[in-house]
């Protein structure tokens, strides 16, 4: 007998995945943490990051395990509530920048939690403050302790039972009463219910209410509004009724809710008024761009890019780290040393993970030029209205408009792909992934709301064309200069032809010219799409295929810009080649091999140089990237806890960590279960005809019948 580094006796060697990854690891070629330091923006932000992680994971409130897999929804629930609690005792030792990155980290673990503590201080505070007063951000978040998770917790009121995606067709009414000076908050039918309000159900005080302005008969719109729910005993207050929407797909640890309000009293202050405002007479004033109004969407949709990141990374290591210490089958090749095959070394296996891998480091690139681009536009936009500087406030706005661009294109993009790497990293760990320990299965549930809430993927795409295939036209018809993140758009007659733009093998290598393409592609789709829409006379929902294209491709224009200006700037030349190899399989497989129908279409490259990619060039990547594996997915960080999965940990010992956690979970000795007494009524039963008392015997017929 042997006994193997867990203390289980075995009678002979059993499998050893964990040698496996160690020798792997052991021959990095690079520094993990200093790979690390390029995906989180900075070794400070790293360190700080690794210090957050550190604390969490010592926590006893805050620190994940695979008990978190078998909770019931009430279970979910109070345990997010202890949870936010915990959290608040945080919040009052650091800056709001520093909590926003802890919540970020918590997203990988308990993405409930993180979204549950984001509706206050993200959407609540975030609608104040892109439509509030200076004065008012400061009375609602600062004054009433919002901000510090104390005082107040409010919700996010705009979605209705009727209404999601199309905001401006919201129903619910501010009706101003000029004798009282009070707004009126009213559902006038139930299609006007506010419906999804995460908090409502049962934390919530407060709600920023999106309703329709009402003034002196006139209706001026959809607006925001701060209306209390509940008073300081956590009763509703009058007028106002709340309830529960029950059990969702995955988050229910999220107390999402409805509202319905009838005939509310607020005083008219409490509408938010640094753009539209109504003044004791109701005279009403309206703002320079209506959008701004929505611009507490966009805090949320560079969480979702950074959260795209990170779940990403997540189960990419999971799947690779399986990949790696997993063995099946010997192939054809084999290796001679009598073992079966690690599944990575499959070549279809590794076509299958070692995209999504890339797919990771190039979109952390992007969220964190998305963070901070948000965050500097936003400040420039509060000061020239401070200071009613017109003409910064103009300036800030055509920034907005490039932001809604960039965020809408790559909150749809990157949830839509994040949602794909976790239903094919668990399809690829076989029938380990199936299990809820392994952490596939909560993770999927959880996430693909991100692909629904603040902003349905595909009309977030149909509102990313429409500008793009304008800026074309205007292009075309009258020669504009396009500025912002698309002002590629101005070489649009250029390339009206139909020359190919990749052109040659190496042409695939050279990332900047791949860029091009991209640019070209998008061009050369949009202008397909103002022939469709000249054709069916200017309707934008005849080019709904054009713009879910266009969107897309922004997005990993906007995302390879940004990673290729990161890898510019980067001092440490010896990770440089690994970079490079990463965008070249990102661009290889995500980029060009998927959307390989437009670049065919469209003449961005010839049918010889697709197949090429798709039949040599990326298995030939992924070759390249192999040993390297170990390597690129320690470089993400990410804690056991955080990963919480059996089959993922750092040690890759694979089988012992996931039977002792099915056992922790399970004991062996409940082996007769509370509904025991069903399986033994059927097991145990009598014979049929025992059981009819033997009255269709033979016998009974020999006497019945005489």
């Amino acid at each position: 007998m042997t006994f193997s580094s867990t203390n289980t006796v075995s009678t002979s060697k059993g499998p050893d995945p964990q040698a496996s990854i160690a020798a792997e690891r052991a021959a990095a070629k690079f520094n993990p943490e200093e790979m690390h330091y390029f995906l989180e923006g900075s070794k400070e932000r790293a360190e700080s990051n690794k210090d957050m992680i550190q604390q969490m994971e010592r926590d006893p409130i805050l620190a994940a395990d695979s008990k978190y897999y078998d909770l019931t929804k009430d279970e979910q629930r109070e345990l997010t509530a202890v949870r936010i609690n915990r959290l608040a005792r945080y919040i009052e030792t650091e800056n709001f920048e520093d909590f926003n990155r802890r919540l970020s980290l918590v997203g990988v673990f308990d993405p409930q939690l993180s979204t549950r503590v984001g509706v206050n201080l993200g959407l609540f505070l975030s609608c104040i403050r892109g439509n509030g007063t200076f004065e008012q951000l400061n009375y609602w978040a600062l004054t009433k302790e919002t901000a510090y998770l104390k005082g107040l917790y409010g919700c996010f009121g705009m979605t209705e039972l009727a209404h999601g995606s199309n905001v401006a067709g919201l129903e619910t009414t501010a009706t101003f009463d000029v004798e009282t000076d009070e707004f009126v908050i009213n559902t006038p039918h139930i299609g006007a219910t506010k419906w999804w309000i995460g908090g409502a159900a049962h934390s919530a005080t407060h709600c920023a209410v999106y309703a329709r302005l009402i003034v002196k008969g006139e209706d001026y719109g959809v607006k925001t509004f701060v209306v209390p729910l509940r008073d300081s005993n956590h009763e509703l207050n009058p007028g106002v009724v709340v309830g529960d929407i029950g059990a969702k797909m995955g988050r229910d640890g999220i107390d999402n809710g409805w509202i319905q309000f009838s005939n509310v009293r607020v005083p008219r202050f409490f509408m938010l008024q640094k753009f539209c405002k109504v003044s004791r007479e109701g005279d009403v004033i309206l703002p320079p761009l209506e959008q701004l109004a929505y611009s507490a969407l966009l805090g949320g949709r560079v969480m979702m890019v950074l959260d795209s990141f990170r779940t990403s990374a997540r189960f990419s290591t999971i799947a690779l780290r399986y990949a790696i210490g997993r063995r099946q089958f010997k192939s054809e090749s084999g290796n001679g040393d009598g073992l079966e095959t690690q599944l990575l070394d499959y070549p279809l296996h590794q076509r299958r993970l070692l995209p999504f891998l890339a797919l990771s480091y190039v979109i952390s690139s992007g969220a964190l030029k998305l963070e901070r681009t948000i965050e500097e536009t936003l400040n420039d936009l509060d000061s020239a209205v401070e200071a009613d500087d017109m003409g910064g406030i103009m300036k800030s706005i055509e920034a907005m408009k490039s932001l809604f661009i960039d965020s809408g294109s790559l909150k749809s993009t990157c949830t839509w792909l994040t949602a794909d790497v976790i239903d094919q990293t668990r399809q690829s760990c076989g029938g380990h992934g199936y299990s809820s320990y392994n952490g596939f299965g909560k993770a999927y549930n959880d996430w693909v709301v991100q692909c629904t809430w603040e902003g349905d993927n595909s009309v977030l795409a149909l509102s990313i064309g429409k500008p793009i295939v304008k800026h074309i036209l205007a292009v075309l018809e009258h020669d504009k200069k396009v500025k912002g993140s698309v002002s590629f758009l101005s070489d649009t007659k250029q390339f009206l032809n139909t020359e190919p733009v990749l052109k040659t093998e190496d042409d695939l290598k050279d990332l900047r010219k791949v860029l091009r393409a991209i640019e070209v592609a998008i061009i050369r789709i949009g202008v397909q799409a103002t022939k469709v829409l000249k054709a069916n006379n200017g309707s934008f929902d005849s080019i709904g295929a054009e713009s879910l294209a266009i969107s897309k491709l922004k997005a990993h224009h906007y995302l390879l810009e940004e990673f290729l200006r990161r890898i510019d700037e980067l001092d440490n030349q010896s990770l440089k080649p690994f970079l490079i190899t990463m965008g070249q399989l990102y661009t290889a497989s995500i980029v060009l091999d998927k959307f390989a129908g437009e670049f065919l279409t469209y003449s961005v490259l010839p049918t010889e140089l697709a197949s090429y990619n798709s039949g040599t060039y990326i298995p030939e990547l992924c070759k390249k990237v192999r040993p390297d594996v170990v390597a690129l997915t320690d470089s993400f960080q990410q804690s056991d806890m955080m990963i919480n999965s059996a089959i993922g940990n750092y040690d890759g010992n694979i089988y012992e960590n996931y039977f002792k956690t099915v056992k922790d979970n399970n004991p062996p000795f409940n082996t007769k279960a509370p509904y025991s007494e069903a399986l033994e009524a059927m097991l145990n039963r009598g014979s049929k005809d025992a059981r009819e008392r033997s009255e269709k015997s033979g016998e009974a017929a020999k006497i019945l019948s005489k």
